[in-house]
């Protein structure tokens, strides 16, 4: 057995030890025989330690052997040779995938051990981990995934379990509202993600992150389409990592996924899910090199998001709000640091901001109880001492900047005017004129005049 080998049983064991707990946990329950609680806990022990001691064993052998690019390739699911279109399965272990793997499963198995003493007796208990698994099997691929349709079928993944965990309480309208709107976000940066990758394909045959970023392993990999392209397709990667990471235009969406429940908001929109977006950005940094707008694109939208997120935070009432707009501060930070090819540090500042934003969220319950123990020590009362923004503003600047921030920057109410709320109209149209016509054709008007009451007889009324 040669070491080649060995790599591939050890990034095997990776990528399935969370599709056999999907499979493990689901199955069962399709049957209308869910496991108990003890059981899926087990379950759910050992295929994280199996996954996190196949993934260590895989960095050590990489720094033993000095092997910067292991990849593991289980051929073509789909092809459709008259389009020269193949979805290709490909896994690969560098100095970015083999991090961020270990990083899901230690935080994975962190938040699992947490959730299952915090859920116990919950009536969702079971539902919980089920998600729980399909998201640790949709980081685990898009952490090691060596192709963009790979690293987009573990992207849906993710978005997936999301939207269904921040609807998790589905008996109250509010969550179940908020999963919708979470998932509208995620179906946008979905289409520029798309996009993208059909236009990777256009330019280089392939999929493969290999094609796109030269030969040479990350981060030494040189681009292989040239400026204007990899402007192209580096924006509508930037706004799918924006949707994805919570970044300006679409952080609204961040405080209403703390309708989730904390284990899920802490490995979600603490650690992992919500630095998805700046993974990406770093799988394809090598792109930035090549095209100077799109690195300063990159930077901007870091440093309006680490502004927004830096004034949100400080104005919220809520502990898990806080710490979301927090999470979107040193997100942008580190899109910032992506942007200006500083590559090592945003990974070692991901991977730390990760581990100290699940430790706050998972603390966040009893961070009231830890505030008034404090004050107990000190024997009276904590206040806030004077920023240094009240010195420098005068009163009407401070109310402004205020407002600005309660608000979240309007972010919601412009997006709810000038992007939902005409494409719900154009939609509403276009159904009052399809149900006109098939009115029409089959003799009668189908209470057509009560829909031209509600929603007006032209575009411009509806709109």
């Amino acid at each position: 057995m040669n070491i080649n080998t060995v790599y591939q049983i050890l990034g095997l064991i990776v990528v399935a030890s969370p599709a056999v707990l999907l499979a493990v946990l689901g199955l069962p329950a399709l049957l209308g025989k869910p496991l108990t609680e003890s059981a899926q806990g087990h379950f759910t022990r050992a295929a994280v330690l199996s996954g996190l001691v196949a993934a260590l064993v895989v960095l050590g052998m990489m720094l033993t052997f000095d092997s910067r690019h292991v990849s593991i390739e289980l051929g073509n699911w789909v092809e459709i040779e008259p389009e020269h279109f193949h979805f290709h399965m490909k896994f690969v272990f560098d100095r970015l995938s083999v991090p961020f793997a270990i990083l899901s499963f230690v935080l994975c198995g962190t938040v699992g051990a947490f959730a299952s003493n915090y859920l116990h007796r919950e009536s969702g208990y079971q539902r919980f981990f089920l998600l729980y698994a399909v998201f640790l099997l949709g980081m685990v691929v898009s952490s090691l995934a060596g192709t963009i349709e790979t690293l987009f079928f573990g992207w849906e993944l993710v978005g997936l379990s999301s939207a269904l965990l921040v609807a998790f309480f589905h008996e109250r309208p509010g969550p179940v509202r908020n999963g919708h709107r979470i998932w509208s976000v995620y179906r946008v940066a979905d289409a520029a993600f798309l996009i993208a990758a059909l236009t990777l394909h256009h330019l280089t045959g392939a999929g493969d992150f290999d094609g796109l970023m030269g030969t040479g392993p990350w981060p030494e990999g040189v681009a292989a389409i040239d400026s204007r392209h990899a402007l192209i397709v580096g924006l509508l990667l930037l706004v799918a990592a924006a949707g994805k990471s919570g970044m300006v235009p679409f952080s609204g969406w961040l405080p209403r996924a703390m309708e989730g429940p904390t284990p899920s908001s802490a490995v979600f929109y603490g650690a992992l899910s919500v630095h998805l977006g700046t993974y990406l950005l770093l799988r394809v940094s090598p792109m930035l090199e090549v095209s100077l707008p799109l690195s300063i694109a990159v930077v901007a939208l870091g440093l309006v998001s680490a502004v927004c997120g830096t004034l949100a935070s400080r104005v919220q009432s809520d502990v898990k709000n806080a710490l979301a707009f927090s999470s979107l501060t040193q997100v942008g930070i580190i899109t910032v640091e992506i942007g200006l090819g500083f590559r090592y540090l945003a990974l070692i500042h991901m991977i730390g901001h990760a581990c100290l934003r699940t430790l706050q969220l998972l603390r966040s319950p009893s961070v009231l109880k830890d505030f008034q123990l404090l004050e107990n020590a000190v024997g009276e009362h904590l206040t806030a001492s004077p920023g240094f923004w009240n010195s420098l503003l005068s009163r009407r600047h401070l109310d402004f900047l205020y407002r600005f921030s309660l608000e979240r920057g309007y972010l919601d109410s412009l997006l709810n005017e000038y992007v939902v709320r005409p494409f719900v109209a154009v939609f509403r149209w276009c159904d009052r004129q399809e149900r006109r016509w098939t009115g029409f054709a089959g003799g009668g008007e189908s209470r057509e005049s009560d829909r031209i009451a509600v929603y007006g007889d032209s575009l411009e009324d509806v709109l």
